[in-house]
């Protein structure tokens, strides 16, 4: 190690002292520990052979290649995921009207709609949803969408879709749909701009 490092005892530091003083403090001209000059060495190296497998051997190591098959290899992984929960991404939103599902709906909105729209629908901290004045619109898309994405920024209606399935989400907006015509035991006063009414 000494014969590697040319290390000098205390006694012969003077030997590889440099002439530069700053303030009292000196320097001295040790050789670079063999660990240092190993990575160094190792450093240029890789660089070496980075520079010429990107210029010079493209065809293997080419850079737009490797992110085109690393997208179409997660575009893979996210089919395969999606193929294995439909229901997570279930796009069809047409009006369920079977009493299963209905009631399914009823046991969401029970959970967790209550706290803003009551019970029977007459609202509270949200809309009226017996009425036919809607905010966002009413109808089955609509309603999906509201509950999926939330409503509008700032008035607290939260998006639903990292909490409810795509299931859940039609089930409780055919049965808020149910709602619309009937009468609450003390309704909020109509809000909204967007008439709409269930066929």
């Amino acid at each position: 190690m000494q014969a590697m490092t040319k290390a000098r005892e205390i006694e012969r530091e003077d030997e590889v002292m440099l002439d530069h003083d700053y303030d009292g403090i000196k320097e001295l001209d040790n050789v670079l520990p063999p660990w240092w000059t190993a990575g160094f060495i190792i450093t240029i190296l890789i660089g070496a052979f980075y520079y010429f497998n990107v210029f010079f051997n493209s065809e293997k190591y080419n850079q737009y290649k490797e992110y085109e098959t690393e997208v179409a290899d997660a575009k893979a992984e996210v089919d395969a995921y999606k193929a294995a929960n439909p229901e997570l991404f279930k796009t069809d939103v047409t009006l369920l009207t079977d009493a299963v599902s209905l009631e399914a709906g009823k046991k969401v909105f029970g959970t967790f709609c209550v706290a803003c729209h009551m019970a029977d629908g007459g609202g509270g901290i949200g809309p009226n949803l017996t009425d036919d004045k809607w905010i966002l619109g009413g109808g089955m898309e609509k309603i999906y969408h509201t509950i999926s994405e939330g409503g509008r920024s700032g008035k607290g209606m939260i998006s639903w879709k990292t909490t409810l399935s795509a299931q859940q989400m039609q089930q409780v907006a055919s049965y808020v749909i149910t709602l619309q015509g009937t009468t609450a035991a003390n309704p909020k006063a109509a809000e909204g701009d967007i008439v709409w009414t269930k066929q």
